[in-house]
């Protein structure tokens, strides 16, 4: 029953009866970060390198590039850290910066999600007056609002627990700080915390999702205005890396969400899957799905190698 008003650390969930498997699952995890980090890296290259290239979608490209690099970098190095060094604590204030980072990035990459949809809907409704509403003045703007949109809305939630008394079980159900897991250690009313927590949520996440939405229903709709299906094809094809990197940012959110709230009696090794999916899948598939989906892209690799 004892409790404290901040515990000086809490403990990473590991997988039971796989403890021996950790370096091999470390191995698996650090390799996939190399290729996130490797090929984002390349996507802010060749768009710097490519004049071509200096167009919105692209810098919205390379956003989305920069946003995977901080939020797979905020969180596998302390996760292989935990793996191959069994370093299972994580500091109260090192968690709370974790948890900000992960839900204010998150928050930025959605809303460059909805950038890059307004811009395919633009592109292909508008497309004469595209420059004229897209300008790069405006781009760098959008990139601006994003992340102060990101850092008012989530803010808060770390500092709505901070003068929470925690309970004495200081055990995490993942290997990273989620606003949720932190807050069902507390020892105390946590309902102001849980209110924000989905009113942000709601406030942010689900309104882009709607509009993102939205914007591919006004372009199918136009699209389907198209006298050829050659034409039809080759219009929507523009935005099928846009689809897939929307798919691959969204199903591991909700996924996670539907498994940390209902899946209380599933086997840890689900979480702990689903929270590697999540940080690590978008920042890995994103350069792919637009590398082979550009050819200036396609083609600067290949003169790069």
């Amino acid at each position: 029953n004892s409790s404290e008003i901040s515990p000086s650390s809490f403990i990473l969930a590991s997988i039971p009866g796989l403890e021996a498997a950790h370096f091999w699952m470390a191995i698996l995890l650090c390799s996939m970060y190399v290729l996130a980090v490797t090929g984002n890296c390349a996507v802010l290259f060749i768009v710097k390198m490519e004049p071509s290239l200096h167009a919105p979608m692209y810098f919205f490209l390379c956003m989305l590039a920069a946003i995977d690099l901080a939020l797979s970098t905020s969180t596998v190095p302390r996760t292989l850290s935990f793996y191959w060094f069994n370093t299972r604590e994580i500091s109260f204030d090192a968690c709370l910066v974790q948890m900000f980072l992960i839900h204010t990035l998150s928050a930025i990459e959605s809303t460059v999600l909805l950038a890059m949809a307004v811009d395919r809907y633009v592109a292909i409704c508008h497309p004469l007056r595209h420059a004229a509403i897209l300008t790069n003045a405006v781009t760098a703007k959008i990139g601006l609002v994003a992340m102060a949109r990101g850092v008012l809305f989530f803010l808060p939630l770390p500092l709505l627990l901070l003068p929470l008394p925690f309970c004495s079980s200081r055990l995490l159900s993942l290997f990273l700080c989620l606003h949720q897991d932190v807050m069902n250690l507390a020892c105390a009313n946590t309902t102001p915390s849980v209110v924000y927590g989905l009113t942000a949520i709601r406030l942010v996440m689900g309104p882009d999702a709607i509009l993102i939405c939205l914007s591919y229903i006004l372009i199918l709709k136009a699209v389907l205005r198209l006298a050829s299906w050659k034409e039809r094809l080759k219009v929507f094809s523009t935005c099928i890396a846009h689809i897939c990197v929307v798919l691959a940012f969204y199903v591991p959110l909700i996924g996670l969400s539907v498994v940390h709230r209902f899946g209380k009696g599933l086997a840890p090794l689900v979480h702990i899957i689903m929270g590697n999916i999540y940080i690590l899948v978008p920042a890995v598939l994103n350069p792919i799905i637009y590398g082979v989906g550009t050819k200036q892209i396609q083609r600067r690799i290949l003169n790069l190698i």
